[in-house]
């Protein structure tokens, strides 16, 4: 029997109370689940109505569809390599194109030693699932497109998830907001209630090392991550991790916005006006509120968007 391939956990999240199947099997009920202009072979996974044993919820009534998991781990791949070309589509709708800089690496569920990247000089608007590529921890393109990869994506990139097994995917991009935090060499603040999903759980690399060619340069950064899902890279920008690359590219859109929101609140508050700052256990609840479910639910309307838009063609 094949093996059923699920996404992993953070562990440090709040796991869901009301589930729906989790497992596929010759038993367990197959089924065809719409997304946009395709359709998968699915079990429901995560019924997103609760979000923890006090109750609180996201949503009302039915529960809503969550991540899917699959018995053939190659349908697992066709899955995650969609929603990453979808995930570069929406970046260079909000703007975080800058020149050939920006990565996003998904680990390959069939391999995982291995990881998927976008290849070097490839408009994120115009990403496809066939422009993507495989590469080993070697950095030798395995499968996928044969194309050239950015060098400075494959030193993080890699660093990142041999020092990380829980991550599945990873964000980076040059976005003028994070760019602009990051030269101050500090964390964000708790301002509001979306400051809160980075409570506690983001680090800052306090080192800007120049371009991350070298091998040593990547290891530092995933040292700096620590076990943290999302960093501030000082003059450099921001990094974000995930279970799903749905996670990590609506944490890196979240964290972009909160770095805007920080900088106007510091802009503001050097007219003497006073920053009140979200007390710890208000700030402590909110963020363990933001599980892997919910950050993956929070990416979709984005996600449908560009499936919508571009015809299906990133698909292809």
């Amino acid at each position: 029997m094949a093996q059923t391939v699920t996404t992993t956990r953070i562990a440090s999240r709040v796991p869901l109370t009301s589930r729906m199947s989790t497992t596929l099997d010759e038993d367990a009920q197959v089924v065809r689940k719409s997304v946009g202009l395709r359709r998968v072979d699915a079990t429901f996974m995560n019924g997103l109505s609760t979000l923890n044993g006090e109750g609180a919820t996201i949503g009302r009534g039915f529960p809503i569809e969550g991540i899917p998991t699959f018995v053939d781990p190659y349908k697992a791949r066709q899955w995650a390599l969609e929603h990453m070309a979808g995930a570069f589509r929406v970046m260079a709708r909000k703007g975080y194109l800058e020149g050939t800089a920006g990565h996003i690496s998904v680990r390959d569920p069939v391999d995982p030693d291995t990881f998927w990247i976008n290849p070097l000089a490839r408009h994120f608007a115009m990403m496809r699932v066939s422009d993507l590529v495989q590469v080993n921890m070697n950095g030798e393109v395995i499968g996928g497109n044969k194309a050239c990869i950015n060098n400075a994506g494959f030193t993080i990139h890699s660093a990142l998830h041999a020092a990380r097994p829980d991550v599945n995917a990873a964000c980076h991009f040059h976005s003028i907001h994070g760019k602009a935090w990051s030269c101050f060499n500090r964390p964000l603040e708790m301002l509001n209630q979306d400051a809160c999903t980075f409570y506690n759980d983001h680090a800052v690399y306090d080192t800007f090392g120049g371009i991350a060619f070298e091998g040593e340069e990547g290891r530092r950064i995933a040292g700096a991550l620590g076990d943290k899902r999302c960093a501030i890279l000082k003059n450099h920008g921001l990094l974000t991790t995930g279970s799903t690359v749905d996670e990590a590219a609506f944490l890196f859109t979240l964290m972009e916005n909160t770095c805007r929101a920080q900088l106007l609140a510091e802009a503001a508050s050097a007219s003497g006006i006073r920053k009140h700052i979200c007390p710890h256990e208000e700030a402590e609840y909110t963020y363990r509120l933001t599980t892997p479910e919910s950050m993956w639910l929070e990416f979709q309307p984005d996600y449908e968007y560009e499936l919508q838009e571009s015809g299906g063609s990133l698909l292809n």
